[in-house]
């Protein structure tokens, strides 16, 4: 029972590696081309962390394009 925890933990974390590695990725690419002032930058993380809460974790692209383009 233990190795078989193990196992799966060790897969979920190696996964959760390689996530961490895309999402950094995507977000350098985006900060160099995204004009965003501190403030904004600011208020959007409250907004997702609210969201992010609220859906548990399970945030939808199509949402946040609504969200972007209503603005």
């Amino acid at each position: 029972m233990t190795g078989a925890v193990d196992a799966s933990e060790n897969r979920t974390a190696r996964l959760l590696f390689k996530l961490a590695v895309e999402m950094s990725m995507m977000m350098n690419i985006l900060a160099a081309n995204a004009d965003v002032d501190e403030t904004t930058l600011g208020k959007l993380r409250g907004k997702c962390v609210q969201d992010v809460k609220r859906s548990v974790g399970s945030v939808h692209f199509e949402d946040v394009y609504r969200f972007q383009k209503d603005r």
